[in-house]
This record gives C-alpha cells, structure tokens and sequence, in this order.
C-alpha cells in the first residue's frame, strides 16, 4: 500500500494562484541562499516576520515546517515567541502560541512541558546606558523593561543565543520600522554576540523578502550605523 505525502504549502499555494507560487518559490530560494545565516537563524528570522505581520496561515506552516526539516524543533520555537513577545506584544505572540499548538497537533508533536522557574528579583540586566534613557522617558516604563529583561535572561539550555537575540530583535525593527534609538542597540546586541556587520547586513538581506520598502528604509540606517 503506497502512501501519497501532504501537498507542501507552496504547492497547496499553487492551487490558489500557480503563477504567485511561482514568484514566492524563486524568492524564498534566492533569499535561503544567503551565505551567513544558519538554518535555525532564517527560521527564527521567518518566524519573527509572521508574528509581527499576523501572517500565522501558510507561511507560517511552511516556515515551521522547513524548520522542523533543519532540525530546529517546536520548542526552540516557542521559545522564540516567549522572547519576541514583548517587542512585537504579548497579544500577537499569543496568536502565535495558539498556531504553533495547532501545528504541533497536525503533525502529531508532543511538546515539552517544563515548569518555568519563578519571575525572577534583583538588579536589572539592561545596560546602564539604556536603562538611563528609559528613566528619562518614565519610571513606570523602565520598570517594565526591568521585568520583561530579568524574564529574558538566561542563557542555558533551550535559550537563544545573544547573537539569535540580536537578529531577531533588529529584525522587529525593521518590521515596525523602528529604526532609531531602538534598532541602533538591537544592532550593538546582535554584534555583541557575535554576529560580525556583515552577518547583520545578511539578516537584512533575508528580511527584504518580508517588505521590501521596510527593508530599502532599514539599509539607510543600518548603513549609517556600519559606515
């Protein structure tokens, strides 16, 4: 008894429009070539755009899947929504906890199910610098950061990488289009951890696919903070 595999989602997107399938195949080809990036990279950045976009249908699918493909599981992902989740809001993270969860049915996944360690006290983990700025603009408002950093601190097992952060966090930028104060210190963080300028100018390159006129208006501040 011969078995017929799923349609992948490019093909399910062919029986909608065939000549649109085309365009985004030969695009998602051309920008998977990227050089720098890993697999898990390009996955997180795809991830971070559906998020941001509330495009949680077929790309989405297709991004886990291809995910899932390089070896890059549920649970990393996951713990990529838990992380973006208070630059792109929680409310729009939780869109993508309820999709990953449906996935994770379809394709017969059981999660992992860890108990978080308590909200974590003590210092802030931000830098002086930038928690000095946040005072500035308000108390109320740098406290909240204080929270949402000491959340986010840990770097063990089933965590991303600094260098992952910093991607994924001047990725929200470029998809919000805040591309100041924010993005310069997302680009520091991504640098901080690793990632050399021209790894940075590769994660743009990758985010072009999502909007290109978002990513022609993060070239000239990128450039500027490069250059």
């Amino acid at each position: 008894m011969t078995t017929t595999a799923p349609p992948t989602s490019l093909e399910r997107l062919a029986t909608l429009d065939p000549a649109f399938a085309q365009l985004v195949g030969a695009t998602a080809k051309y920008v998977r070539a990227i050089p720098e990036l890993t697999d898990r990279e390009k996955t997180f950045l795809c991830v971070t755009a559906d998020v941001c976009q509330a495009s949680l249908g077929l790309a989405f699918a297709a991004h886990v899947r291809a995910g899932l493909a390089a070896g890059v599981s549920t649970s990393d992902i996951r713990e990529l929504l838990r992380f973006v989740s208070y630059d792109c809001g929680y409310h729009a993270a939780t869109a993508g906890i309820e999709r990953i969860a449906e996935l994770e049915r379809e394709l017969g996944i059981d999660p992992e199910r860890t108990v978080p360690d308590p909200v974590p006290d003590g210092p802030s983990p931000l830098p002086e610098e930038v928690r000095a700025r946040l005072n500035e603009l308000d108390e109320h408002f740098a406290g909240y950061f204080d929270l949402q950093s000491r959340m986010r601190a840990g770097h063990g097992p089933g965590t991303l990488s600094e260098r992952e952060r910093g991607l994924v966090s001047l990725s929200v930028d470029v998809h919000y289009q805040t591309l100041a104060e924010t993005f310069r210190i997302h680009v520091g963080r991504a640098l901080r951890g690793g990632a050399s300028p021209e790894d940075v100018r590769a994660a743009l390159r990758f985010n072009a696919q999502f909007g290109v006129t978002r990513a022609w208006h993060a070239w000239e501040a990128l450039n500027e903070i490069l250059n």
